[in-house]
């Protein structure tokens, strides 16, 4: 994961707007109104409709990170008190290596700091960017999820409540085949509720990942 505070440089990219100085120093900031004391304290996080903001953070991060050849796996915003985290989880075919998720990390914030040059600010309150890559507990959700696991072991969960434990030999848009104890089964990602790849500690690559 790359997480950076503006400023600084780190693979795990965290890039926070700069807040008022009172709170940057561990203060709680203070807001007064005409005929109210100045020192009352509001701790309460500022109101934002975190659905209408992803969908914003969408728009403005998809095209970087189609343009460095990956893929917007998911985005998820949560509140860590008056901040919030913007988690930005990208996949590619052959994964995202060290620098990938770098370079993908510094593009994406610039994105954001442009958008709020020329707008305004994305949100009322401070927030953090965290870039990512997903890992083997990721549910496979998209055929491309299904084709860029082939040969891995995974256990589905059927809509019907069945499950059942197999290595993907093959996918397309529609279903994907796996070797359940050497018999082929095609399964609908239609009829999948659920599927998890399964950790194999003694697994060997195969000609495709070596």
């Amino acid at each position: 994961m790359a997480q950076r505070e503006r400023g600084a440089s780190s693979r795990t990219s965290a890039r926070s707007r700069r807040l008022p100085p009172a709170a940057q120093s561990g203060e709680s900031a203070r807001a007064g109104r005409p005929g109210r004391a100045t020192d009352v304290r509001d701790d309460r996080p500022p109101a934002v409709d975190l659905r209408a903001l992803r969908d914003k953070v969408r728009r403005l991060v998809e095209p970087a990170i189609i343009d460095a050849g990956l893929d917007l796996d998911d985005i998820v915003l949560t509140r860590a008190g008056r901040r919030i985290v913007v988690r930005v989880t990208v996949d590619g075919d052959a994964g995202v290596g060290h620098d990938e998720l770098s370079e993908v990390s510094h593009d994406i914030s610039a994105v954001l700091d442009e958008a709020e040059q020329r707008h305004g600010e994305l949100t009322p309150g401070s927030y953090t960017l965290e870039v990512s890559s997903p890992g083997v507990d990721r549910p496979l959700t998209l055929p491309r999820h299904w084709r860029r696991n082939t040969d891995r072991l995974v256990k589905v969960t059927t809509t019907d409540g069945d499950t059942l434990t197999g290595r993907i030999v093959g996918s397309d848009d529609s279903a994907a085949t796996l070797d359940v104890d050497g018999d082929p089964r095609e399964v609908a990602y239609a009829e999948v509720a659920k599927a998890l790849v399964q950790v194999e500690f003694n697994r060997k690559p195969s000609h495709q990942e070596s």
